[in-house]
């Protein structure tokens, strides 16, 4: 038995919860991997896996084993790729988790660019905006919009988030337009909250215009910590909303979405990618930084100091 070989097949039954899928992509028999997985159960001399006639489920020490599985055949394809014959086809697995409103507005529709250039590349895309633990996760790398405040990552600033408050016209309808931010903080206004991941406190937004400042809380019946449904939320009606450009330009163009107070700005947010620093920069992620900062660079572009 080829240990290595016998892990992969494991860890592949326990990410695709099948033999017959993990055999499919990693191009061997059914029988094999299932040959492989009992051998490598038998050596360990304890079960990982539970088996019946229609699903395959890890048991707690198979889920104990399979997270020390994945580091360490995560840290040979690392050792692997970064050798010079493969620095310039960079290959394997890299897992790699976003928002969800830049997953779907942003990156999903430019992963043919992605594939095209780097096709041994398989890219795990987590979309979420929950707080992910790189390390307890095996995630190599992530992007959040704001400031990382985690001393134990290195962040690179990719963007910077251009932001407007916004309201559904059924809304503006039923509430009336509001002229001016401190509006929102009574009746009869609504914002729809946005709960931060940390704590579960309120985002507010500051706007500015000319010299006046104002951050505004609001008044609000609903809150969610999902950009998605945030957004749904405000093109129900339910509240005015703060949103970046990107994911509010084409509902204004469809007249879905209204803009408030055009003459005020509110700050950019940045955004930013990182990455543990006791994690080797391999080849597939050095590329897929290079790639996400120039497709960042045409949607969301990090604001220069202007002279």
């Amino acid at each position: 038995m080829d240990r290595f070989d016998a892990m992969r097949a494991f860890a592949r039954v326990v990410e695709t919860g099948s033999f017959t899928q993990a055999a499919q992509t990693l191009h061997m028999s059914r029988t094999t991997v299932t040959q492989l997985v009992q051998q490598l159960e038998a050596r360990l001399r304890v079960r990982l896996l539970n088996r019946t006639t229609r699903q395959v489920n890890v048991t707690a020490d198979g889920a104990a084993y399979y997270e020390r599985v994945i580091r360490l055949l995560a840290d040979l394809d690392d050792a692997e790729t970064s050798l010079s014959t493969f620095a310039a086809n960079p290959r394997g697995r890299l897992r790699v988790d976003v928002p969800s409103p830049l997953a779907r507005l942003i990156i999903v529709p430019a992963l043919h660019d992605f594939h095209a250039r780097w096709p041994d590349i398989q890219l795990d895309l987590g979309a979420s905006d929950r707080h992910v633990d790189l390390i307890d996760e095996n995630v190599d790398c992530v992007i959040r919009g704001g400031a990382i405040t985690d001393p134990s990552l290195v962040a690179r600033h990719i963007g910077d988030l251009q932001a407007g408050l916004y309201a559904a016209p059924a809304y503006l309808e039923k509430h009336g337009t509001p002229v001016h931010p401190s509006e929102l903080e009574a009746e009869p206004h609504q914002i729809i909250g946005y709960l931060r991941k940390h704590g579960g406190r309120l985002l507010h937004v500051t706007l500015q215009r000319g010299t006046e400042r104002l951050t505004v809380q609001g008044r609000h019946t609903f809150a969610m910590d999902d950009g998605n449904t945030y957004m749904a939320a405000g093109l129900a009606g339910l509240g005015a909303i703060w949103l970046p450009d990107y994911m509010a330009d084409a509902h204004v163009q469809r007249g879905e979405l209204v803009r408030l107070f055009p003459d005020w700005t509110l700050d950019a947010m940045p955004l930013n990618l990182a990455f543990p620093p006791n994690r080797h920069v391999s080849a597939k992620l050095r590329v897929f930084i290079d790639w996400v900062v120039e497709l960042m660079d045409r949607h969301v572009p990090v604001r220069r100091p202007t002279q």
